[in-house]
């Protein structure tokens, strides 16, 4: 069995984006972690994954293109009101 170290990274299937961490989204829009949440409790979408262990913290995952997409229908929404 070979080893870890030895594995090949390959780049992902073109087209295929990994999901971001909050903090990463936090650093791609230059805002705060309370700015997220707010975005969060505004409908922004977000993957909640399970967490396994002893503690029972929320994962939250980004889709950058779903992000974006929300955030452009949010900025439609305050120019037509």
């Amino acid at each position: 069995m070979p080893k870890k170290s030895d594995r090949r990274a390959e780049s992902l299937p073109a087209g295929l984006l990994p999901l971001l961490t909050q903090r990463e989204l936090e650093t791609y829009y230059g805002v705060s972690d309370w700015t997220v949440l707010q975005w969060i409790e505004q409908g922004m979408p977000v993957e909640r994954l399970k967490t396994t262990g002893q503690q029972k913290k929320e994962v939250r995952r980004f889709d950058l293109t779903e992000v974006k997409a929300w955030m452009a229908e949010q900025d439609q929404l305050a120019t037509a009101s």
